[in-house]
Formats: C-alpha cells, structure tokens, sequence
C-alpha cells in the first residue's frame, strides 16, 4: 500500500513562505543597488542592463544555497537538543519534570495546575514536551531545506525584475528616480508582509525596510557618481 505523504504544518508552511519574501526583498534591494550605482557612473542601458542581469543571476545562486545551507544547519542543532534531551531523561527524569512545571509556574499558572499539566504532558510524551520547553520548537516539525532554497531561488530573480525594468525602461531623465519610487513601493509591501510573518510591529518593520533601500541605493548611486 502507498504511504501517504505527510503534509506539512503550518509552521513549515510559513518557515517556506518567509523565505519567498525575504528573497523577494533581497532580489529588489540587491539588484536596485547595483543598477542604481551603475546608473550613476554610466549612461549606457546595455551596461546597466547586462549588470542587474549579472547581480540577479548571482543573488539566485547566493540565496539558494544560503537558504539551503542555514536550514540545514538549524536542523543539525535541533537534532543535537534531542539527543541532549534523551539523555537528560534518562538521567534525570525527574529534574526535567521540575523545570517543565517551573516554567509553567513562571507563566503564571497555579501551582496545582502547574503540576497537573506537567505530570500530563511528559505522561503523554516526556521528549516533546522537553524539547518545546527548553528549546522552542516541536520534534519532527523541520523545515524543508531544499523547499527554501527553491523558494528563494524563485523569488530573488521575481523581486529582481522591478528594478531592472524600471531602470531599463524609463526615459534616461526618469529611471534613477523612477527606480527609486518604485523600489520604495516594492519594499514597502516585502517588509509589511515580513512583519506579519513575523509577528512584529508592522509600521517599523516596513519603515525599516524602505529606509534600508533607499540608503542603499543613495550610497550606491553616490559612488557610481565619483566615476562618471
């Protein structure tokens, strides 16, 4: 009989698409530096355009395999808290048991919950439930590293595209600004979505990241400009 795949959770899910965005970022932010900067220094559309194809192509490769490279280093560590984990039970039971009802005690819970909702959580599965107090995530629930490095290795060049039309179609007098305004717009909605992903503050997470692309482009452009 055919296994049935297993699905992924929502946390995995949001772990792939947080890496869509964060390369959708890096590919407008990346590539909108290095335009802009030659877009100071020379007049040539070929030049600025075989440039941002050249960042694009080389930011895809950069974002796969760092994506892929981090994820799996995650996984290793995680992998080492669980094997840390099993020996602590083993060796002592009852100390994890202590600090499983300490840090619900912390929380605020009465100490006769406490104890209760200890004593059913490691009854039930003594390793998760360890692993998820101590070290903050769930046995079994891994990102999926070549998932990532797909999903930035899509997105980077997708987010690389806005500047590079923008500064490859735009009359001459109008592309620098032009790429500014829309690069603006662009990292406007990446950090937005980011912060929900995120689960921060979205006015500065957003501010935040406009702020970073418009010093870049500015510091870029500048030192294009000293070799005009």
């Amino acid at each position: 009989m055919k296994k049935e795949k297993k699905k992924a959770t929502l946390a995995q899910r949001i772990n792939v698409l947080r890496a869509s965005v964060m390369g959708a970022n890096d590919g407008i932010l990346s590539v909108a530096g290095i335009v802009v900067g030659v877009a100071g220094a020379a007049t040539s559309s070929f030049a600025i355009f075989i440039s941002g194809i050249a960042g694009m192509i080389a930011g895809t490769v950069s974002m796969a395999m760092g994506e892929y490279v981090s994820v799996n280093a995650e996984k290793d560590a995680q992998r080492k808290a669980i094997e840390t984990q099993t020996v602590a039970l083993d060796n002592d039971y009852d100390g994890e048991f202590a600090f499983v009802r300490d840090k619900y005690l912390a929380s605020g819970i009465r100490p006769e919950l406490a104890d209760q909702a200890a004593r059913e959580m490691m009854s039930e599965d003594p390793l998760k439930t360890t692993v998820r107090e101590r070290f903050g995530f769930n046995v079994g629930e891994y990102t999926n590293p070549y998932s990532a490095a797909i999903a930035s290795m899509i997105s980077f060049p997708t987010g690389s595209i806005l500047p590079l039309v923008s500064i490859s179609l735009l009359p001459e007098q109008w592309r620098v600004p032009g790429t500014f305004v829309a690069v603006i717009i662009a990292l406007s909605i990446t950090g937005y979505i980011a912060a929900v992903l995120g689960n921060a503050n979205r006015r500065n997470g957003t501010t935040r990241n406009v702020i970073a692309g418009i010093l870049t482009m500015l510091v870029t452009y500048g030192i294009g400009s000293l070799f005009a």
